[in-house]
């Protein structure tokens, strides 16, 4: 997939507010930090489409990005960690949840987890929670750069052994690197597959 546009459409915490169109849509979540932004910026080929910050738990709002004007890409807040208080916080996330069980042109979620670490129980429940209220998702492993490649070989089968011991197989997984680009056709291609699909099927 040619990324040929890339527009940022509204930002909200109200699932109800989002954008009305029927077409698809893609949500990219994962922990405060864990390299969302660059992420969301190398896949559309834009610097500063999603705005990076050092500071953990930057994107507090559910942001829609219409990409080829077929698409979006929505940029959810991220989970644990954030320096928010107790009640922006609860707040937040109850809306990624409303996100997730009322907006009805989510076609599939990506769960972003750093590869350099092992499985986080916060990444592991939240995945359970997808399972549980049957939202599609997949893994992207992030910042592979930082590591040697029989350490990202080690580091993925640890998580995907862990996995397997409450999922019956382990969700697709595409691993990433935003500064090496590393990761940007498959994660593309996949969206562009389930895109054909869903024509396909209307």
């Amino acid at each position: 997939m040619v990324i040929k546009t890339a527009e940022f459409i509204m930002s909200n915490s109200d699932v109800d507010k989002c954008p009305k169109h029927q077409i698809p849509e893609y949500a990219f979540i994962g922990r405060s930090n864990v390299g969302k932004s660059s992420l969301i910026n190398m896949l559309t080929n834009h610097k500063n489409l999603a705005k990076t910050s050092g500071r953990p738990g930057k994107t507090q709002l559910i942001n829609h990005f219409m990409i080829n004007k077929s698409w979006f890409l929505v940029d959810l807040p991220g989970y644990g960690y954030a320096r928010v208080s107790k009640t922006a916080k609860k707040k937040f996330q109850k809306f990624i949840t409303n996100y997730f069980e009322k907006r009805k042109q989510l076609v599939s979620a990506f769960v972003l987890v750093d590869i350099r670490h092992e499985p986080q129980n916060i990444d592991l429940e939240f995945m359970e929670y997808l399972g549980v209220s049957q939202i599609p998702f997949s893994i992207i492993f992030t910042k592979a750069d930082k590591l040697k490649p029989k350490a990202i070989e080690r580091n993925v089968e640890a998580y995907c052994e862990e996995l397997l011991k409450t999922w019956e197989e382990v969700p697709a997984y595409f691993i990433t690197s935003s500064s090496k680009t590393i990761g940007r056709d498959s994660v593309l291609q996949f969206i562009n597959d389930t895109n054909v699909e869903i024509e396909a099927m209307r």
